[in-house]
């Protein structure tokens, strides 16, 4: 599958959803805002959200410090 994140190409072997992407890019899924395909999902829904191929994520990882 075949998937565009921040504005990258990636390719990913099988179904993957959104929470298990998070995993894969070793981000902190509740430091993290998710947009697919222009919409805002919930971060209570990560895990029953399905990519599809061609999908367009737009990840946004909130960062701490002073």
């Amino acid at each position: 599958m075949r998937i565009m994140v921040n504005g990258e190409w990636l390719t990913e072997e099988g179904a993957l959803t959104v929470a298990q992407l998070l995993g894969r890019l070793s981000l902190e899924p509740r430091r993290c805002a998710v947009e697919l395909n222009k919409r805002i999902i919930p971060r209570a829904r990560h895990g029953e959200t399905a990519l599809n191929d061609n999908d367009q994520l737009e990840i946004v990882a909130l960062v701490g410090g002073g």
